[in-house]
């Protein structure tokens, strides 16, 4: 399987969903299976600002965190070299990232459930939409809002509460079936 989605994979895999759903560890995962380079919308992001996510947010505000992280992806995905990259949860809800993504990029959703995402946020400080707020109102609030937009990816992989290695493989095999189907 890992040999047939290297020999048909012609573009970069973008990885998008909610925080907490697994867009980092299973991207990581997947392009060490690949053997392809991994890149994270958000460390990029924290490379050209020199500062944190949080701080671009408290001092810049979300709109021109926005505007950043849309330069990034396009720059990122500029060089159309084959590569794996993790977005933010907000990137894929950005029109022109959006088409940039879908134009340039097999685009995987990773669709988990509202108790999942709470699991998987509660213990962090690194994600400014959720700082100083009831993280289960405001993830079930993005839920409603986002997972219309994000259903656009080429991919849905259901997560579940598993090992990364687990959603790593279920993410393989929908890509090795999206290639197959396209040809």
């Amino acid at each position: 399987m890992l040999i047939d989605i290297k020999e048909k994979l012609n573009k970069p895999i973008v990885i998008v969903g909610l925080m907490g759903a697994g867009k980092t560890s299973v991207g990581k995962m997947i392009s060490k299976k690949l053997s392809l380079p991994f890149v994270d919308s958000d460390s990029e992001i924290v490379s050209s600002a020199g500062c944190s996510v949080v701080d671009i947010f408290s001092i810049y505000g979300e709109q021109e965190f926005r505007r950043v992280e849309d330069r990034v992806i396009n720059r990122i995905l500029s060089d159309e070299k084959i590569k794996v990259l993790s977005t933010g949860e907000g990137a894929f809800i950005i029109d022109s990232v959006r088409q940039l993504t879908k134009e340039k990029a097999i685009t995987i959703w990773l669709k988990a459930d509202l108790d999942l995402l709470v699991k998987r946020t509660s213990f962090k400080d690194t994600r400014p939409l959720l700082l100083n707020y009831d993280s289960s109102k405001i993830l079930k609030k993005l839920i409603e809002e986002r997972y219309p937009i994000y259903a656009n990816a080429d991919i849905t992989v259901e997560t579940k509460d598993e090992p990364t290695y687990k959603t790593t493989q279920n993410v393989l095999k929908a890509l090795h079936s999206f290639l197959k189907k396209r040809g």
